[in-house]
């Protein structure tokens, strides 16, 4: 799986570092680093969690190797649960999740743990239909699909919100993750919220029972089992769809209206956000309100101690963060993430001055 997420997203147009020597990030235009020059000997950075960031952290790190040689940041797409799990034990100098943690979680942290949010995306409900280029589904109607009620391709309630395309009678093959993820965590919060039979009977949570269908570990391997696999259907981030060539669904919002994944209608999911904001930034836009928001978009979140133990790898660290959630911003878009929201991003400042060692503040 690792060689072939390597494969798939150096197709992308950009080279993915496939071991910790294969990959440099470094730190911020704005905040130059001394931290790898002091003694010209390289900083290594391990880091692992979801992935639905993973295409946008392998840009990232290709571009700051120009920037910083001597900075190297290994970054495994394990999930956001694996994430979340070697954080909490340590074993990690940074997780990565979709789906903030839990209280249940965050109480079993020894220390203090920041989520920094650094981009946004969509959970696209994709499908392998060939010859079916557009599709609009409504919350019923994908509660009802990955609940086994809705299942052949010509069933009436897809029908009806897509008139004029002709549908097979074909039976759909539902494809879901395994792993612990955000992803999942994200689309189950959204049929949560959007259907009370989906919470009555299956819930919210990076691992979920569901109730028929073929599992698959990653957004990797959820793509690329349903490209194999013709009449299936799954959710996976934006880009994990585009890179495989599926098609996905128009999705009904709040507003009642079908919205197409778009960079605008991500970004329009979290307008307003400011006002909301918690102090943590543990927050979730699933389902926002507005008629242009997608209703499956989310922020992901990088994980990192606000005690570092080790000063001048967690000051790295740090002013990689940085330099992410301003200049690394920019790379977004071609691997359509959309940018984070001009508010928040003095919030995620402070809470980059909030990094300490040893009562050394280590982002300034």
């Amino acid at each position: 799986m690792r060689i072939a997420a390597c494969i798939a997203f150096a197709m992308l147009g950009f080279s993915v570092g496939c071991k910790p020597s294969d990959t440099a990030l470094g730190t911020s235009a704005e905040k130059k680093s001394e931290t790898s020059k002091q003694k010209g000997k390289p900083i290594d950075i391990q880091g692992a969690g979801a992935s639905f960031p993973y295409p946008l952290y392998s840009k990232w790190m290709f571009e700051y190797q120009k920037r910083e040689p001597l900075i190297h940041v290994n970054y495994q797409s394990i999930g956001s649960g694996g994430g979340i799990r070697q954080i909490t034990e340590k074993i990690i100098d940074f997780g990565a999740s979709d789906a903030p943690m839990t209280p249940e979680e965050l109480a079993k942290v020894s220390g203090k743990i920041f989520h920094i949010p650094t981009t946004l995306g969509a959970v696209v409900v994709a499908y392998n239909l060939p010859g079916v280029s557009r599709l609009n589904f409504s919350p019923q109607v994908i509660a009802g699909i990955f609940l086994g009620e809705i299942k052949s391709w010509d069933d009436p309630s897809i029908a009806e919100l897509n008139a004029g395309v002709t549908l097979p009678k074909q039976p759909i093959s539902v494809v879901y993750r395994t792993d612990g993820s955000g992803t999942t965590a994200v689309f189950t919060e959204y049929l949560s919220k959007t259907s009370a039979s989906w919470k009555e009977k299956v819930g919210t949570g990076k691992s979920v029972k569901f109730p028929e269908g073929l599992g698959a570990k990653g957004n990797e391997g959820v793509s690329g089992q349903m490209k194999m696999t013709p009449g299936s259907i799954g959710y996976v981030e934006l880009a994990y769809a585009k890179q495989a060539g599926l098609a996905y669904a128009w999705v009904q919002n709040s507003s009642k209206q079908f919205v197409e994944p778009s960079l605008e209608n991500i970004a329009a999911a979290a307008e307003g956000v400011g006002a909301a904001m918690p102090e943590d930034l543990r927050m979730s836009i699933v389902d926002a309100p507005g008629e242009r928001a997608y209703p499956i978009s989310a922020f992901t979140y990088v994980l990192i101690y606000e005690e570092q133990p080790d000063a001048q790898k967690g000051k790295a660290l740090g002013q990689f963060l940085w330099w992410a959630i301003h200049e690394g911003q920019q790379f977004g878009a071609a691997l359509h993430y959309a940018p984070l929201p001009s508010q928040m991003i003095t919030k995620i400042e402070e809470k980059l001055r909030q990094m300490k060692s040893n009562n050394q503040v280590l982002v300034d």
